[in-house]
């Protein structure tokens, strides 16, 4: 079995990692190795916010377990899986910010890290409400099976939160801990996974036809702020005809929508820094059996425009921390419902979706398929 540098101690299968500088890779400006309440600890000097890398020791499957004391607001956790450039992983953390009763689901959430960027506003889903303690150790334990992931929070009987399908592209890495918090009593065991099957679990919308999951997409480019696309509309003088849609020259590609049925920009195209903007373009197809209205559920980071057979339908933005914002800012389909006027034939349903934020992304249901079908 591998061990961290200088041999972690390993008691029947678990090993437990010393909190001690040998076993850890870390900005020895801003951590500092303690004692507190009698055990081996790390927290951040001045209550700074930190990373630390476990040293030596890829993690694939098993029991992860750890102690944390909250510190401070921020969004303390782990990431697993880790890949070398630290861009790809999975990641479990707490939402930290005062006393919240266990039934406000925010306050623990998983989302895959993708490219450096976390899938947190489109992974709305892997959300839960967990008892966390202000004062003192909170104990966290992740059992982690192939694609599944159970976790727990200081309630070692129930899991706080069930992942049916890990999302990262990496299967096996290294693990970090961050935030502005205490840690200790980390301990990794690679053989337990508790009888959790390394197959992905039950998807509950497999089986749900009003998902539009069949898309066309062109090329992401830069979109500064300030700017918006041009489309032609009704005009007195015939003079607002300019338009930046797509036309016959523009080249597509097709894209799937994930298990979720969310179409994932940035799992494509990746991350993108200094909050740039960027745009592209999707498009899909709706056959009515006759002209008729249909109301769709529609869910998009950041921004969104949404043509029907070339006509604007909708316009939208959902930035988070703006009072705007639909859901805080995650991609859902709650954000926003629309009408849709379907001719009888072929529809066309193109959507400019822009982001700088976090994960790029959209999600499309219709709320029945009646008289209609969707484009393969």
């Amino acid at each position: 079995m591998a061990q961290p540098a200088r041999s972690a101690k390993k008691v029947t299968g678990t090993i437990s990692i010393p909190m001690e500088p040998t076993y850890w890779t870390f900005d020895s400006s801003k951590v500092e190795f303690i004692t507190h309440r009698s055990v081996k600890a790390v927290r951040g000097k001045n209550k700074a916010f930190y990373q630390l890398f476990l040293k030596d020791l890829p993690f694939t499957d098993g029991t992860i377990e750890f102690d944390v004391e909250l510190t401070g607001v921020g969004f303390p956790g782990v990431n697993f899986r880790l890949s070398a450039d630290k861009k790809h992983s999975e990641n479990v953390y707490i939402r930290s910010f005062g006393p919240v009763p266990p039934e406000v689901r925010t306050t623990l959430q998983y989302a895959p890290v993708v490219d450096g960027v976390s899938m947190w506003d489109l992974a709305d889903d892997y959300q839960t409400g967990a008892t966390i303690y202000q004062q003192g150790w909170n104990h966290v334990k992740l059992v982690v099976s192939g694609r599944q992931m159970k976790a727990y929070v200081n309630d070692m009987k129930t899991p706080a939160l069930h992942i049916p399908h890990l999302e990262a592209v990496t299967t096996t890495g290294g693990l970090s801990l961050a935030g502005n918090v205490i840690y200790a009593n980390v301990q990794i065991d690679p053989t337990r996974t508790e009888s959790l099957p390394p197959e992905s679990g039950y998807n509950p919308l497999a089986a749900d036809t009003r998902y539009l999951r069949h898309w066309q997409v062109t090329g992401a480019i830069n979109f500064p702020f300030g700017k918006e696309p041009l489309f032609p509309l009704p005009s007195m003088y015939g003079t607002l005809t300019q338009s930046d849609l797509p036309d016959s020259t523009t080249t597509w590609e097709r894209i799937e929508a994930n298990r979720r049925a969310m179409v994932n920009l940035s799992s494509k195209y990746g991350g993108v820094a200094n909050d740039g903007r960027r745009l592209a373009w999707l498009k899909t197809s709706v056959y009515a059996d006759h002209d008729q209205e249909k109301t769709m559920l529609l869910g998009f980071s950041d921004e969104v425009w949404l043509f029907v057979n070339g006509q604007i339908v909708h316009t939208g933005k959902n930035y988070f921390g703006t009072p705007n914002a639909q859901q805080n800012g995650r991609c859902t389909i709650e954000n926003v419902t629309i009408r849709l006027p379907l001719k009888q034939g072929e529809n066309e349903i193109l959507v400019g979706l822009a982001n700088y934020f976090y994960g790029w992304g959209l999600i499309a249901r219709f709320a029945d398929t009646d008289g209609i079908r969707f484009s393969n």
